[in-house]
């Protein structure tokens, strides 16, 4: 994946320096990064924003996942098909898609004035739970990676975020691939206790999402394939 890294890495660059060029006022750059589960998109964000910040004095770029705007549990405890909620936790109709909408809204009819200080949610996997306020999008940050399963999704409202972003990466997977990363995870975060359990659990929620991600895309400006490459990814853990 190092060619990979680096192109991206380069693209976000090139988008930032043509914008300078085009008009002399600094300009944040968005990026939406989109992907199946287990596609690896939070790696490529976070090696990206590294790689951005790898030679200034602070750092000019953050990345913002969408775990933080997950529907918290009291909030799924309150459906009546709570049962289904919480199976299906990552699911479009799980998160609060207006709460994303909203912020990348802000940043967009804010990204010529980076005196404006942003706040965004993250995700607390011990508690399970969306964290308030607990990313700090400061003045000096020149790049934000947003990344997330649904931010290419062709379903209102999150359609209307592709046209408020300057770049949209979509990062796809062969589904055996995602099938074991993904069992692999829940059974690290303590979802599931042993791999069995994990593969069921993936094939009954993360891949159908992944199956939507991919027949319900908004076309990106870029698809990058996702490979093989841990040890982690290539073998059933047993606990």
């Amino acid at each position: 994946m190092e060619s990979v890294y680096s192109y991206l890495t380069y693209r976000a660059k090139t988008i930032r320096d043509q914008l300078c060029q085009d008009d002399p006022t600094p300009t944040r750059v968005l990026i939406a990064v989109a992907g199946p589960p287990g596609s690896g998109k939070s790696t490529i964000a976070k090696e990206v924003v590294t790689r951005l910040n790898a030679k200034p004095s602070k750092p000019v770029a953050v990345n913002v996942p969408m775990d933080g705007f997950h529907l918290t549990q009291a909030t799924l405890n309150t459906f009546p098909n709570r049962e289904e909620a919480f199976a299906r936790r990552g699911a479009p109709w799980t998160f609060d898609a207006d709460g994303v909408v909203n912020l990348v809204t802000s940043l967009y009819k804010t990204s010529k004035d980076r005196s404006i200080v942003h706040k965004a949610p993250g995700f607390d996997h011990i508690t399970k739970d969306p964290v308030k306020d607990a990313i700090t999008i400061t003045s000096d940050i020149e790049y934000i990676i947003l990344e997330g399963n649904w931010l290419l999704l062709d379903e209102a409202p999150w359609s209307t975020m592709s046209n408020m972003v300057h770049d949209t990466w979509f990062v796809d997977v062969q589904p055996e691939l995602a099938l074991k990363r993904v069992a692999y995870r829940h059974i690290k975060s303590g979802i599931e206790s042993n791999w069995n359990d994990a593969v069921l659990r993936a094939q009954s929620n993360d891949l159908p999402n992944g199956t939507l991600v991919r027949t319900k895309l908004v076309k990106p400006g870029i698809v990058v394939q996702s490979v093989e490459e841990s040890v982690e990814e290539s073998e059933p853990m047993t606990f």
